[in-house]
């Protein structure tokens, strides 16, 4: 059963959902075979979810049918009959987490069923609950418009002379509509721009024509953030549209849900990463700053966990700006929410960068010689790191050792055309350093010019120097 979907799905459940599971296939109204009852029990106890030989097949049987022989017909059939009934409890849950969209469908039912009285009390109801709603994000809007919707299907059938609230299912659709466009466009983007992939935007020329011509929609902050978010990352030089988003973040942030608030961060960083990448560097300042926010409130954190990514690349812009007390309290304090297997060697890393950045290189030095990375990439940064304080030590010793070593590593390993050719140029170059003659000016002005016209180089900058230094 290792491999059951069942298995999967239960190990994800906290403390309270299981306890509602319990009782949601103990009720008659959802259940009524005490085999399913028993499986969930023996699963669901001691550490047996993620015990492999308590989740064979033989010994999961005997404990829902103890006087039986092993049967897998039958083990299969009980297990899909509470993989339906888990999977009801999941829906169940789903559908009854937004009360604003779960009441209306409530009064469809009334309305369906001509009942005008409870449709009206339960309509008025859902219309208070939506009026007191904190968010108003894209799923606000597409509520309003059902809700809009269902006042008119009732209204249209009562009397050609009742007015009908027409105007207002319009305008509701109108937002929810422009709000989920824009808001999906801004991801396309997004992802286009990061995987080199091509999509085809649809209506969006007239969304953005529409929103610009009738400003007041720009007063609405989920229209507002998704258009200005769309204008910055697609007229990247205009950093004004920049400013605009940082704007409403700051004004409207709390009026989005965390999991959108976090994408839209993202949104955010991204653009800030892509102007460095450029050479504007503004604009790292300005990612470090959405960090300290968003960290701040918590947003990047995703069901417990963080990821890996921003971890480090949060850790690199405060490196950047030479923020090293606000990098130590940062990897101190969020060290413990990044997933258990990218855990230690994450925390081995950015530790080591941190008293790299702060030249405290034997302390540097010992962390990476001793890191075992499973990522390649951080494998070389960490090589590459150690080969600059060997050069600048003057340990050239362990630094040939180290050049002879690196460039095995890249033979050995699968590692990316752009990434490989760059770490050669690195170990060519540095070779190239090391033969330099401090006094031969035509020497050092030829291997000038050639780390200038090389590409991929991304260590040109520290190259430059060191060659400037002789």
């Amino acid at each position: 059963m290792e491999k059951s979907h069942l298995v999967h799905i239960l190990r994800t459940l906290d403390k309270k959902e299981i306890r509602e599971l319990k009782k949601w296939v103990a009720s008659p109204a959802h259940n009524l075979r005490q085999d399913v009852v028993d499986l969930l029990e023996f699963l669901l106890s001691g550490n047996h979810l993620y015990n492999e030989k308590d989740l064979e097949k033989e010994k999961v049987f005997g404990a829902v049918y103890p006087d039986r022989t092993f049967s897998d017909s039958e083990l299969r059939q009980v297990i899909h009959f509470l993989l339906k009934a888990t999977e009801e409890y999941l829906l169940y849950n789903e559908l009854f987490k937004d009360e604003v969209s779960s009441k209306t469908a409530l009064a469809k039912v009334y309305r369906q069923r001509q009942l005008p009285r409870l449709f009206q009390k339960t309509i008025d109801s859902v219309q208070k609950l939506q009026e007191q709603q904190p968010r108003r994000n894209h799923q606000y809007y597409e509520n309003e418009y059902a809700l809009q919707f269902e006042q008119y299907s009732y209204l249209s059938g009562l009397s050609r002379t009742v007015p009908l609230n027409l105007q207002e299912v319009s305008d509701a659709n109108d937002v929810a509509y422009l709000t989920n466009k824009l808001r999906l466009s801004c991801i396309m983007l997004s992802h286009q721009t990061v995987f080199k992939t091509e999509y085809k935007m649809g209506l969006l020329n007239d969304v953005l024509n529409r929103v610009e011509a009738e400003p007041a929609y720009l007063e609405i902050p989920a229209i507002a953030i998704y258009y200005f978010s769309f204008k910055a990352i697609s007229e990247k030089t205009n950093k004004e549209f920049f400013q605009k988003l940082k704007e409403q973040i700051l004004l409207h942030g709390d009026l989005f849900p965390t999991e959108e608030i976090r994408v839209i961060y993202l949104l955010a960083i991204n653009y800030c990463i892509g102007r460095m990448n450029e050479g504007d560097s503004d604009f790292v300042n300005e990612s470090y700053q959405l960090y300290k926010e968003g960290f701040g409130k918590n947003i990047f954190l995703e069901n417990g966990i963080l990821s890996r990514f921003t971890f480090g690349n949060a850790i690199m812009i405060a490196l950047n700006l030479k923020e090293y007390q606000w990098a130590e309290n940062f990897i101190k304090d969020f060290s413990d929410y990044l997933e258990e297997k990218h855990r230690d060697y994450n925390v081995h890393f950015y530790l080591a960068r941190l008293h790299f950045e702060k030249k405290d290189y034997p302390k540097a030095m010992q962390l990476f010689v001793q890191a075992d990375y499973d990522d390649i990439l951080m494998t070389l940064v960490a090589k590459t790191m150690l080969l600059k304080m060997y050069f600048e030590l003057d340990e050239y010793n362990a630094l040939e050792s180290l050049l002879g070593s690196m460039r095995t590593y890249l033979q050995r390993k699968k590692v990316m055309g752009y990434h490989k050719a760059n770490y050669k140029n690195i170990i060519h170059f540095t070779k190239k350093l090391l033969k330099v003659t401090p006094y031969d000016k035509a020497q050092k002005e030829k291997l000038r010019l050639e780390l200038a016209g090389t590409n991929p180089l991304t260590e040109r900058k520290w190259l430059m120097e060191q060659l400037e230094r002789m």
